[in-house]
């Protein structure tokens, strides 16, 4: 089946917000910036089945950036892992939707993430394994680029090169911001890109990541890299906050910030184009 994924993304995002609305606050500028990559991996480049979906030799996906959880529970949920009508759950007491995502408590969720740096360690080790069993899937994982500030992402990506891990695809949302002001401002991680080919990885970068076209032409040239003896890594340059335009004009304050039912309603009218 092919999708639209231009509309896939307008539902995922309005997802975004009416759980987060709902809720009363949430991650929500750093949710938003990375909709257009969750959009082309699960409804286009991964090998999945949601209606069984611990499938071996499935392609799986960690989120070491684990702020962005509610986004990948919209599209889960859009995916058809589970009932759209429990996002309205979301970080509540009893819920399977925990603001960070946990593989024991979510349907479709392939390791449990949050502190920053650990989710992409465990991604490299289940690109280990996939090799061990030759399994012939594909490992995606998703950073922050704050998160990319932790000494544990440039360990695992030693590591990664070290071994030969060509099954892991990373992607970096780079959207330049984070909880405390710019990521220049507060630890500059530029040049980005050479620091990824010095580590020995593939390097794609990604003028646009809100673009969902670019991001699927990056994700089709990665997954070609495979058999290069080297893991790759996406670098999307995003806008935090993006497709609401009040959400992206608090800056570094979209990190973590109120949104109430009201605010939801207006942000998926503007997402639709109403």
């Amino acid at each position: 089946m092919s999708y639209d994924l231009k509309e896939v993304c307008k539902d995922i995002r309005c997802d975004i917000m009416t759980c987060i609305g709902h809720l009363g606050v949430g991650h929500i500028g750093g949710c938003l910036s990375v909709t257009e990559l969750l959009a082309v991996l699960y409804f286009e480049e991964m090998n999945i089945d949601p209606a069984n979906p611990k499938m071996p030799g499935r392609d799986r996906f960690v989120c070491s950036k684990g702020h962005a959880g509610p986004a990948v529970y919209a599209t889960l949920a859009n995916r058809g892992y589970f009932d759209r009508k429990e996002l309205l759950t979301l970080n509540q007491g009893g819920t399977n939707l925990p603001s960070h995502c946990d593989m024991n408590r979510t349907t479709g969720i392939d390791m449990t993430t949050g502190s920053l740096g650990q989710g992409f360690s465990c991604a490299v080790g289940v690109a280990l394994g996939s090799k061990l069993e030759d399994d012939g899937a594909t490992i995606f994982t998703l950073i922050g680029d704050g998160e990319s500030q932790e000494g544990q992402i440039w360990e695992a990506a030693m590591f990664a090169a070290a071994k030969k891990l060509d099954n892991l695809i990373g992607f970096t949302d780079y959207n330049k911001l984070q909880i405390d002001g710019t990521v220049a401002q507060v630890n500059d991680i530029a040049p980005l890109a050479d620091k990824w080919a010095a580590f020995g990885w593939n390097v794609i970068d990604v003028a646009d990541g809100n673009d969902v076209e670019q991001v699927s032409a990056a994700v089709k040239q990665a997954k070609t890299m495979r058999g290069s003896g080297k893991p790759t890594m996406v670098i999307l340059n995003t806008v935090k906050g993006c497709g609401v335009q009040w959400i992206v004009d608090l800056g570094p304050g979209n990190h973590n910030t109120n949104v109430n039912e009201e605010q939801a309603k207006a942000a998926i009218a503007e997402i639709r184009g109403e």
